[in-house]
């Protein structure tokens, strides 16, 4: 299973918001995974196999941590070409 944290200013709405999203994507796709909301700061303690967002936020992580940016937290098409191909990627 893949675990994935998906990361806003605030980790209520729109990181609640893509973490939907990409659940739906994953379950299209037949990958098994656990996405979860969070502020940044709680993100920051978190070991997931990726960490979603937008590139406000990605480019605050720290090295090591694979960060995969997304360019809407909403948009579903953008989303799916944004995150896709790291879960294909993971699901091997």
């Amino acid at each position: 299973m893949i675990k994935v944290i998906t990361v806003c200013g605030n980790g209520i709405g729109s990181s609640n918001l893509l973490a939907m999203k990409i659940s739906q994507l994953a379950k299209k796709n037949g990958i098994e995974l656990d996405a979860r909301p969070s502020d940044f700061n709680g993100a920051l303690g978190e070991s997931p196999d990726i960490f979603v967002t937008v590139e406000e936020f990605a480019k605050q992580f720290p090295a090591g941590k694979r960060v995969v940016t997304v360019r809407s937290y909403a948009d579903k098409k953008k989303i799916e070409e944004d995150v896709l191909p790291t879960l294909l990627e993971l699901n091997k």
